[in-house]
């Protein structure tokens, strides 16, 4: 969850960016020298912003194995996350890594091949249950000794698919639902997340630890979950393509949750194919997930089937009219991007689904409370660990408050707890001016207009780290809140650079329509080539 987003109602604010955005988080100091970090220091890597295909095709002409791959990314692991930058991306490794990849290259050594992940390093977020060595904690301290009991819905696809798990990543600890004034990207069991951009600023949450590795390349792709904005967030922030998909697309059995109604897990890549690869492994019903009943057949099973370099060509977008104002850089950004669309044959409105959509912004913080204390007891009563309900969690905060809340504290998990049911008043009319506003208020911006989606800027660059103050207000908007409410398909592609730090450019449209945006991200991907691998500078001024 991007906390900033409701905390601002999800409103579609003006993006206007305050100077602190553009400073330096702080001056160069004889500690960062001493720590060893070098500005720019350049990490040459072999498999350096390779995708998906890149490796298939190494593997098929017998330059790599399964395991040489594993090898290589568990190296740049310790290099880069441990050592070298100390990213702090990757909160726990898999064990059983190494045999996966060996059992992989058994298989394609006798001629099976599973698909396009078989063999294919992958990490997943600490907040999707592993049935295997590795913890499921969301970051929290209170889920230290959790060993899921057997594999999410997504990871079970996973395996059988092929891929090899090489870990779990940090993240905003509960995924960024524990407090008001909490830093993205910090949890009490993994610590602080760096961006690689540059490295005293935040990666943003709460899928911060796949958004910093998958740009790092640490590995090919990730999974990360959002409820609002903690796929498209951290993508945009590190220079990444994320999907966050309609609800109901991928299961969310077996992931530790926030909102029934908005919650789903999502593929981050570093290209728009390799992001549409995944999401097809990942996508599929599940008789555990109710949510995900509405969508059988409607899962693609190649999302790559909708990757047309023309497919920009004949569509009509609508911008946020707000969007256009603001800070010079990100509105050259923007319109840059809008020139590119309008020369592949795109037709540009303005819109403004500002004053639609406030009255779902105003609400939806009281449909996560609500929903977080449900969904989160149901997890805990048959989960492995000590804590089996949310005031267990609390309580275990409160009696290890030197190490689980050293910043900040537990707000919001105190007034979820004192939330009644979901039978309760207060949670059904703020879930129908949520849900339902949202979908209304989008849909009938997309008919009126005869859109195929709505753009703008996905947020602004990443602030800066600030465990004291906690995350500030850059003064930009998240584009995430929209679909988010709705429940309705959301990717973000890198739009380009604000000294240094990359922007991404969001494309949403209604329920089920994963192709169509896919289609039109691609296209203007191709078209624009934004993404710049990061280069690990200390700060801002050096």
């Amino acid at each position: 969850m991007q906390r900033r987003n409701f905390i601002k109602t999800s409103s579609l604010a003006g993006l206007t960016l305050s100077t602190l955005v553009a400073a330096s988080c702080s001056p160069p100091s004889a500690e960062k020298k001493e720590a060893g970090i070098k500005d720019g220091k350049d990490y040459p890597f072999e498999l350096s912003e390779a995708t998906i295909t890149d490796l298939q095709q190494k593997m098929q002409a017998k330059q790599y194995t399964s395991r040489q791959l594993t090898e290589l990314y568990l190296k740049r692991i310790e290099e880069i996350d441990k050592n070298g930058p100390k990213l702090n991306s990757v909160i726990e490794l898999n064990k059983d890594a190494l045999n996966m990849a060996d059992s992989m290259d058994k298989e394609r050594a006798q001629g099976k091949l599973r698909g396009p992940l078989h063999g294919i390093p992958v990490l997943i977020k600490d907040n999707i249950n592993t049935g295997d060595n590795m913890h499921t904690t969301a970051g929290s301290l209170a889920l230290a000794d959790n060993f899921a009991k057997q594999d999410a819905f997504i990871v079970h696809k996973l395996r059988k698919a092929g891929a090899v798990l090489l870990g779990k990543t940090n993240l905003s600890e509960w995924a960024n639902f524990r407090s008001t004034h909490s830093t993205s990207a910090w949890s009490s069991r993994g610590g602080q997340t760096k961006c690689p951009y540059i490295l005293d600023r935040n990666p943003s949450g709460s899928s911060a630890g796949s958004g910093s590795a998958v740009a790092a390349n640490l590995c090919v792709v990730a999974i990360g979950t959002e409820t609002d904005g903690s796929i498209v967030s951290p993508s945009s922030v590190n220079g990444l393509v994320g999907i966050k998909p309609t609800v109901g697309l991928l299961s969310r059995s077996g992931i530790i949750p926030i909102s029934k109604t908005q919650d789903t897990a999502g593929p981050m890549a570093r290209t728009v194919k390799d992001a549409a690869i995944f999401l097809g492994v990942l996508a599929g019903a599940d008789p555990q997930d109710s949510y995900t009943l509405p969508g059988t057949g409607k899962a693609a099973a190649d999302y790559t089937k909708f990757l047309d370099a023309n497919g920009l060509q004949g569509k009509r977008l609508g911008v946020e009219k707000s969007a256009l104002e603001g800070n010079p850089i990100t509105v050259a950004l923007l319109k840059d991007a809008i020139k590119t669309m309008e020369a592949k044959g795109a037709t540009i409105i303005e819109i403004e689904l500002n004053p639609l959509i406030k009255d779902a912004g105003r609400n939806e913080f009281t449909v996560l409370l609500y929903e977080f204390k449900d969904g989160l007891n149901q997890y805990l009563s048959t989960a492995n660990g000590k804590v089996k309900s949310l005031a267990d969690v609390i309580a275990f905060n409160k009696q290890n408050e030197p190490k689980a809340m050293p910043y900040f504290k537990q707000e919001t998990l105190e007034l979820a707890q004192a939330k009644g049911d979901l039978a309760s008043k207060e949670y059904l009319d703020a879930l129908q001016q949520t849900n339902d506003g949202a979908r209304k208020a989008i849909d009938k911006m997309l008919t009126d207009n005869k859109l195929d989606a709505i753009i703008g800027p996905t947020n602004g660059p990443a602030i800066c780290i600030d465990l004291i103050a906690g995350d500030y207000d850059s003064g930009s908007f998240g584009f995430s809140g929209p679909a988010a409410m709705a429940g309705y398909p959301h990717i973000t592609v890198p739009m380009g650079l604000m000294h240094g730090l990359p922007i991404g450019l969001s494309f949403f449209s209604t329920a089920w329509h994963e192709g169509d945006i896919i289609r039109l991200a691609y296209a203007y991907e191709q078209a624009s080539k934004k993404r710049v691998a990061p280069n690990f500078k200390v700060d801002l001024l050096t």
